[in-house]
């Protein structure tokens, strides 16, 4: 029955704020390594304090702190190999045709493992070394938090009688970092402030001011990004002094330290910059600076409200939260909320338009040379970190992805000749904030070439999700561009009949010959013909809508008809990660490419497609519930899209594990350190972003043709709850509440009057809905 939403009386506009409990990380000790610390961050800035009484240590970042430089590492006579790579494969002798691709279709040089790939860097150390007068006690009372809805840290403890506070952010104003320190008695604020880094960096004084300035190695003659960092104290009584490269502040009743800092990427006037936004910055109070700050973060954090109940152990420090999680996780109702709300707190402090994504590490990096050089992964990983932006109502950040996206379309036309002579773009399995494209270094994992069209469902989300037609124009070319490519390369296999890609391979992953020997390079992996067949799908809804290149879209209907199915099930009832069912080399590997039909993806659905649907759940029985951090989110968000609410939380608690490992891992063991960041281990941001991403499809769906409330909730969260803000396909609003996993009131909003399906309590209904 079609109602309107003016008459139907359970919807309702929700007043205030659903989550009232207070958002905070918060600890009564300092951080005794880096993953403890609080991570603070303004799209372009980082900051993450320890807290330390006597010394602490505040690690500062930049997210354009790269070095490495452009390069053209093409070779240019690899399409000459694909045929002889096709017949070997078409002949069953995938290894050789392995060997074959390791000696002449990957990139020239030594690429991600060369200095002129680069690498994302920490930008300095912030050193402090407090002095308290006489003998110093044991501090009490210490506590220091993070408080989500604000982006401020603070530090906060007692010594000989003295409280002592220190405030830390990132400013959302006036784009430099602060740092307030103040004591509950008049001229008890002394230390001593240093800035160093540990390579190509030269600490000096200017003037009242620390300098740090250097340039990053560009991999050839050395000359690679320049960087200038300036670091200033205003202090309220006592006095100030210089002592070698620090600044010395005695007997102050409080003082301010401001950051300042930028580099020459795509920025030649750095130095002026620095100097403008500190100048800017010391001319306006303290009180002004934390209200814009804080009222300017609020505009994107405020936008979503969860409450899913409480628990007495949400009382203890995070990191007792985490302990105790695990076993009793009916304590602690609302840690699922503040993870998913440090997850939007991590998009906004990790990105901002005109500015670029987050990269592995998000923003935040405590080395010169971070894990997997801290890049962007096109295999799952930088794609994970945007999934949660566009339904967490924080739609805007998916555009520093799309710019990225952009610049690695002429180059990877250059590619596309170079090792295809196709048309369009492709990018592989890595690339930087350089525009690489090319093939990685190895056949194993290098050659995996679904990288560009996955990208391309992330600007594609952000269409749907928005319904902004003059953005589907701008990103058109992007898409085309990549359609043009997998169309062009698509070749007949003449066993099946079906268009497929070869050389072919599942990211990362390999198989078992029939001769014994390993290998990862096939014909027509199970997510090539998935990505494929929906960019297609998507190029041909986007010519609709546009009003273009109807013989484009014509050709790629025909196309669609010759590719494999969206899923190809096993004889052990399991959807085929290749085109053969070949023996796995580890049935529990990481990656679970295969799905992708299923998420980020709509081609299989619980409901639509249950055939599918079931071999799904079956590939994801073998492939088991651990894993690094960014594969358990990864499970989760499976689980819910197959509708299973208890099995989507049984990897929630696996994700929410406490870790402080932090050696590379690639099999079981992922988990969060105290300061709630994922661990792969190390530290790797999507497992965060994936999770966030996760719990929202447990709560709601909107990529199977109609919006779903509560379509995957746990038993644990059935009693009663509230959601306010998130986002649905085709730019909904959506609020609801719940008792006993019973939808009790809901609204859904737009700019513009539309029908919307919506399914509530099981039940499908057409609703009409407006501002």
């Amino acid at each position: 029955m079609k109602r309107t939403i003016g008459l139907v009386a359970i919807l309702f506009s929700l007043t205030a704020s659903a989550q009232q409990r207070p958002l905070q990380l918060w600890f009564d000790k300092p951080a005794a390594q880096w993953e403890e610390t609080l991570p603070l961050g303004n799209g372009r800035l980082g900051m993450t304090p320890d807290g330390g009484v006597e010394k602490e240590k505040i690690v500062l970042n930049d997210i354009t702190m790269w070095s490495g430089s452009p390069q053209d590492a093409n070779n240019y006579e690899a399409y000459k190999q694909l045929p002889a790579i096709r017949q070997l494969l078409a002949q069953g002798k995938n290894d050789e045709a392995q060997k074959l691709i390791d000696k002449s279709f990957i990139c020239l040089g030594p690429g991600s493992g060369g200095p002129q790939w680069g690498c994302f860097q920490m930008l300095a150390d912030l050193n402090i070394r407090y002095s308290y007068g006489g003998n110093t006690a044991t501090p009490v009372e210490y506590r220091r938090w993070l408080s989500l809805d604000s982006a401020i840290a603070v530090t906060s403890f007692t010594l000989n009688g003295v409280q002592y506070k220190r405030e830390y952010f990132t400013s959302f104003g006036d784009d430099v970092d602060l740092i307030r320190i103040t004591a509950s008695k008049k001229g008890a604020v002394s230390f001593e402030v240093g800035i160093s880094r540990p390579e190509r960096g030269e600490s000096s004084i200017s003037g009242q001011s620390l300098l740090l300035a250097g340039q990053l190695n560009n991999g050839t003659d050395g000359k690679g990004m320049q960087y200038l960092t300036q670091v200033k104290v205003l202090n309220t009584g006592g006095k100030q002094n210089l002592k070698g490269k620090e600044l010395v502040v005695e007997g102050a009743d409080e003082a301010l330290i401001f950051v300042s800092t930028a580099t020459d990427f795509r920025n030649p006037q750095y130095k002026m910059q620095v100097e403008k936004n500190m100048r800017t910055a010391l001319l306006k109070s303290y009180a002004v600076q934390k209200q814009t700050h804080v009222r300017n973060f609020r505009k994107l954090f405020g936008r979503v409200a969860v409450d899913l109940g409480a628990g007495t152990a949400e009382t203890l420090t995070t990191d007792k939260r985490l302990a105790a999680y695990y076993k009793q996780p009916e304590q602690d109702k609302s840690l699922p909320v503040l993870f998913l709300q440090f997850g939007r707190y991590l998009s906004i402090s990790s990105t901002r338009v005109g500015l670029l994504p987050p990269n592995l590490q998000g923003l935040w990096a405590n080395q010169v040379n971070t894990p997997w050089n801290g890049d962007y992964h096109l295999d799952v990983n930088v794609q994970m970190n945007h999934w949660p932006v566009e339904m967490s109502n924080l739609s805007e950040l998916n555009l520093p992805l799309t710019e990225l996206v952009r610049g690695l379309v002429k180059p990877g036309e250059r590619t596309a000749k170079a090792y295809y002579n196709a048309d369009g773009w492709v990018a592989h399995v890595i690339t930087n904030v350089w525009g690489w494209t090319e093939p990685g270094e190895s056949a194993s994992w290098g050659v995996t070439k679904s990288g560009s069209g996955w990208l391309c469902n992330n600007l594609w989300e952000h269409y749907v999700y928005t319904d902004d037609l003059a953005y589907l124009k701008s990103i058109y070319p992007i898409l085309k561009g990549s359609a043009l490519f997998y169309k062009s390369i698509l070749v007949k296999d003449e066993n099946s009949g079906w268009l497929v890609t070869s050389p072919s391979s599942s990211p990362e992953n390999s198989f078992l010959l029939p001769n014994g020997n390993h290998a990862s390079i096939c014909v027509g992996a199970a997510i090539d013909n998935q990505i494929i067949r929906e960019l297609f799908n998507n190029i041909i809804t986007a010519t609709e809508k546009l009003k273009i290149d109807k013989n484009l879209a014509d050709t790629l209907r025909a196309q669609l008809k010759q590719l494999p199915p969206a899923g190809i099930i096993s004889p052990d009832g399991r959807i085929q990660e290749w085109l053969e069912d070949y023996k796995e080399t580890d049935p529990q590997h990481r990656h679970i490419s295969h799905l992708y039909a299923l998420y980020p993806a709509n081609l299989i659905t619980a409901n639509g497609t249950p055939e599918l649907a079931a071999a799904a759940k079956k590939s994801l029985e073998v492939r088991g519930d651990d894993g690094p951090s960014w594969a358990i989110a990864y499970k989760q968000l499976f689980w819910a899209r197959l509708l299973d609410g208890n099995r989507a939380f049984k990897l929630l608690r696996e994700l929410l594990k406490p870790t402080l490992r932090t050696d590379i891992n690639y099999g079981a063991g992922g988990g969060v350190y105290p300061n709630l960041f994922s661990a792969g281990p190390p530290f790797q941001i999507d497992g965060n972003f994936g999770a966030a991403a996760a719990i929202m499809e447990m709560l709601m769906q909107c990529h199977a043709g109609y919006v779903e409330l509560l379509p995957a909730i746990p038993d644990l969260w059935k009693a009663e709850g509230t959601v306010k803000g998130l986002k649905a396909r085709g730019n909904l609003t959506v609020d609801f509440e719940w008792k006993n996993g019973q939808v009790t009131k809901y609204k859904i909003s737009s700019p513009t009057t539309k029908k919307v399906t919506l399914k509530v309590n099981g039940q499908l209904k057409t609703i009409s809905t407006g501002k």
